[in-house]
């Protein structure tokens, strides 16, 4: 059995999965599997993995027959990986050589611990970009090790293509596959509630931008995806609230119903928007930032009202 499994999803990359499976094959450590399943690209991404897993005994691939979605094929991964860890990559990322290593000396003192570090960013082509990952989630004076249930709760900047933690501390936690965007965010969360977070300062992967994945940027697709994602969002702050509400502080009540109020003023439905932003007033009635949005809140409002 393998110490750790490795799991990509891979899902219409053919021009970027090739780089991303040889920076995992390329680790200075080898005592791993790399699980691999594929979405139904339409493109020659299973042709690509094919190859490689012929080359490679180490490399296990799973081919979906219909397109099942990121959450669904992240679950796959991880019911078919047998590895005491699991660390996640995605098929358009890339991590630095000694990725492995460095977080298993992590684990080797806590392996409660769940183990991530920072990113650089790269373009399509695999050109640096200035800002790393958690500079781009406006994140770099958050709170990164320990208990950070509650920072993640403002909002996730942890990049997935990081994540490394031991599989039998997963209990029933899984993506949740109702969820186009945010179930990255839920399954940090999940993690964080139970265990530890260690951060490593230094960035052993590599985020690329391309298209429309990612929810920073200004094209329309992207405007989408934010809109997706901070409907979900909502989904997901009222399960938190429902089942941590009473460990989770006012003042982070007040920023998770700002956003909700939000979300829903951002889709029309004034009346939650105004119930969410009365709610987050009450949690936290000396917010000056949740103060001052007020008025851009009202104002909003009765632009709608005369819209209607």
């Amino acid at each position: 059995m393998p110490l750790v499994s490795v799991t990509m999803t891979s899902y219409n990359h053919e021009r970027f999965i090739s780089e991303s499976i040889e920076s995992v094959l390329a680790q200075d450590f080898d005592d791993f599997e790399l699980v691999i399943i594929d979405d139904a690209s339409i493109d020659a991404s299973a042709q690509i993995i094919q190859k490689y897993e012929v080359e490679d005994p180490r490399i296990h691939a799973t081919f979906h027959e219909t397109n099942s979605g990121y959450a669904k094929t992240r679950n796959d991964c991880i019911e078919a990986s047998k590895g005491k860890f699991i660390a996640h990559i995605d098929s358009d990322d890339v991590w630095a050589k000694d990725k492995l290593t460095k977080q298993l000396e992590v684990a080797a003192y806590n392996d409660d611990l769940v183990v991530w570090s920072e990113g650089g960013i790269i373009g399509e082509k695999g050109e640096a970009l200035e800002e790393n990952f958690t500079q781009q989630h406006r994140a770099t004076s958050r709170k990164k090790s320990g208990d950070i249930f509650e920072e993640l709760l403002r909002g996730n900047y942890i990049l997935g293509s990081t994540l490394f933690y031991k599989r039998s501390n997963l209990g029933a936690i899984r993506y949740d596959e109702s969820l186009l965007i945010a179930s990255d965010h839920k399954f940090v969360l999940e993690l964080a509630r139970n265990y530890d977070f260690y951060y490593i300062a230094e960035p052993l992967a590599k985020y690329r931008i391309h298209g429309s994945n990612t929810i920073v940027g200004s094209s329309s697709e992207v405007r989408e995806r934010r809109r997706i994602y901070a409907m979900e969002r909502v989904l997901v702050y009222d399960e938190m609230l429902r089942q941590k509400n009473r460990a989770i502080s006012n003042k982070t009540k007040a920023t998770m119903y700002a956003q909700m109020s939000w979300a829903h003023a951002l889709f029309g439905n004034s009346n939650k928007a105004l119930r969410f932003y009365l709610l987050a007033v009450r949690c936290n009635p000396y917010s000056w930032s949740i103060l001052t949005s007020g008025s851009s809140f009202l104002k909003s409002m009765l632009n709608l009202k005369v819209r209607e």
